[in-house]
This record gives structure tokens, sequence and C-alpha cells, in this order.
């Protein structure tokens, strides 16, 4: 496509229906993989071993293939080739019986399956950019999707078994690669030819470098709960039920923040909304600090609509504002690295040691001091560019 030709009209069903799709897959994997490895035989360290290494590809992932798609001017052939990677990589997943090959193909498959959410983010930010479609009206979707599969799914695999993952797995995959199919890329109206000097000027300002430093802090006390949850509430005496019924809960209490943030959420500056939300944060890891019943687990689950609702939403808008349209992808692959690759092997190590030293409540606890650290430092941004 040559400079000023006019982009065909977005399909936007089909990005929404891109994101419900991919958003199921995530919840197969997030909720449901332990599950599959578990029953398989596997042990909890060796389960364990299997989901750093999802962290630790994804920094290199990331960064990888969202420079390649800005080089290339292209997403959509990008998720089209990680989304048959994916595929492929599962199949050898699901077939492999020796733990030595099944890290290799793992491995492999979180080398394709990390940047989609980042490359999503970029497709949806570019779509929309000039329009009056809001980002959070694209993601609602993924929450959407993830709450459907997580209940739904939950419900299949009690009564069919662990072995019917691979089915689901594969199901939502394939989906997920047809949709691609029908999406179209947009590109940035004013292109200017990719340079690395653009992109190390970009992450090396101080104030980018202190904002995702920040990002990071307030990521690794919210994994905690992501990453150790499930092993929470099992200690509390829950059930697989009340497991899935929380991550739902969590799913849900998404959507109706999405659609308040996406009429209202431009009224408002992005680094004061985040000390907001750094401190709900603050608010929502003490009471798990101090509950010892299920069911409140799964009530204050709720609050992940003002936390992380907020969180997801504004720095994707903040970097959408202070990142060039030619380097988007890559914007989004810098702070996913910092979301699952950095902050994903911070959480997993730290909250690891934490949960079997001191207790879930203490790890809690120092999550909701990380919180309060990560809004006094969205605090200090927010005067430093002020007086910049």
């Amino acid at each position: 496509m040559t400079h000023g030709q006019t982009l065909p009209r977005p399909r936007h069903t089909m990005l929404r229906g891109f994101s419900f799709s991919f958003y199921m897959t995530m919840a197969v994997i997030t909720s449901y993989f332990p599950l599959y490895f578990q029953a398989k035989g596997y042990s909890t360290i060796q389960i364990g071993l299997l989901y750093s290494i999802g962290p630790m590809l994804g920094i290199v992932s990331n960064l990888f293939w969202g420079l390649i798609s800005d080089r290339a001017r292209t997403v959509k052939k990008i998720l089209i080739g990680i989304l048959s990677g994916q595929l492929i990589m599962a199949t050898l997943v699901f077939q492999t019986t020796q733990f030595s090959w099944l890290m290799l193909f793992m491995a492999m498959f979180f080398f394709f399956q990390t940047p989609t959410s980042s490359l999503n983010d970029s497709l949806t930010l570019l779509t929309i950019s000039g329009t009056k479609k809001s980002y959070a009206s694209f993601r609602v979707w993924g929450s959407i999707g993830f709450a459907f599969a997580s209940l739904l799914f939950g419900m299949l695999l009690k009564h069919q078994g662990a072995s019917m993952t691979v089915l689901l797995c594969m199901g939502t995959i394939t989906l997920s690669l047809l949709l691609a199919l029908f999406l179209r890329d947009a590109q940035s109206s004013s292109y200017k030819k990719i340079s690395f000097a653009g992109v190390i000027e970009i992450i090396g300002s101080k104030s980018f470098l202190l904002f995702l430093l920040t990002v990071v802090t307030i990521s690794v006390a919210h994994r905690f709960n992501d990453g150790f949850l499930a092993l929470f509430l099992q200690r509390l005496g829950a059930d697989q039920s009340i497991v899935g019924w929380s991550w739902m809960v969590s799913a849900v209490s998404e959507i109706p923040m999405f659609f308040l943030l996406s009429k209202y959420g431009h009224r408002y500056k992005e680094l004061p909304l985040l000390v907001i939300c750094s401190l709900l944060y603050v608010v929502r890891f003490i009471l798990m600090s101090q509950v010892d019943n299920p069911m409140w687990v799964i009530a204050i689950q709720a609050l992940h609509s003002v936390t992380f609702g907020i969180f997801m939403f504004t720095v994707i808008r903040y970097i959408q504002r202070i990142v060039p349209d030619e380097y988007r992808a890559t914007g989004q692959a810098i702070y996913a690295v910092t979301w699952s690759g950095v902050a994903g092997l911070l959480s997993g190590t730290i909250g690891g040691w934490l949960f079997n030293s001191g207790g879930p409540h203490l790890m809690y606890a120092v999550g909701a001091g990380l919180s309060f650290i990560a809004a006094i430092g969205f605090l200090l941004l927010h005067w430093f560019i002020r007086e910049s």
C-alpha cells in the first residue's frame, strides 16, 4: 500500500470476535493447563518449571515480534504466523510424554503465544486511531471471552475430565486463527521508516523509564494474586469450583469498568488515575491479607474492576499517547515485557518464597506495600512531567 491511499474500512466485528476467542485460550492456559498437567502425573515443581518458561521467553518474544511487526508494517500477518506456531506447538505439547521434550515444546508454545496480547492491542489501537471508537469497547470482549470460558469450560472439564483440555485449547486457537484471516491491517497515516535509534530514544527517556519501573512494581503485586490465588484458596479449604468462580468474578467485574472508561475515561489524566488505582490495590491486598474464608476471597476479587480494570486501560492509553504510531507494536511489546516478562519472573520468585516461608497472608501484605510504592511512583512522575 502506498502512502496516501485510503485504508480499507476496518472490520470491527472481526476484531472484537478475535479478542473474545483469544481470551478464551488465555482462560484455558491460565486456569486449566495446571490441572491437565497434574492429571498427567507431573509434580507441582515440574508444573512450576513449565510455567516459568513463559515469563522468561516473553521478555524476548514480545520485543522480537513487536519489532518485526513494526518494520514489516503488518500486524495481521504476524498474528496468523504466531497462531499457526501455537497450533503446531500445542499439538506437540499434548502428544509428548517425556518431561524434557515437554519443556522444549512449552517453551516454543509460549514463544508464539505470549506476544498475541500486545499485537492484538496494537492492531486495535491503530484501527481506532482517528475514530470515535475506544480501546475499552474492544478489550471488553476479551473479558467476556475469559469469563465465558472460565465458567463453561470449567463445567465441561468437571464432567468430561482433564483430557478435554486438549480439545478446548486446540479449538480456541483454531478459531482465533480463522478469525485472524479476516482481520485487516491498520497503519499509521504518517509512516516513517523504523529505526532502532528511534526505539532507544523512546524507551531511554527518564520519564518513560520511571513509568516502566513503576508499572513493574505494581505488576509484581498484581501477579502475586494471579499466580497464587488458587493455592491460597486451596489452603483455605476451597474446591476447584470456588477457584473457577473467583476467576469468573474478576473477569466479569472488568466489563462495566471498561464501558465506563470507554465513555468517560478521556476526561481524566492517566497518571492521577494510576495513583488512584494503585491506592485501591493497597485496599484490595490488605483485605486479602486478612481473610480466612474462601467466600470473602470471591467478593474481594470483584475489586479487580477498580484495580486492574483501571490500570490496564490507563497504561495502554498512556503508551498510546506518548509513543508514535510507527512504533505502536513495539510500545505495546515493551509494556508486555514489563507486565508478563519481568513482573512475571519477579512475582513467581518473590511470591513463591513469601508464600512458602511466611504464608499467603504475608505475600498479600507485601503486595499491598508494593502497590503503595507504585502510587508514590506515579505521583512523582506526574509532578516531574508537569514541572518539566
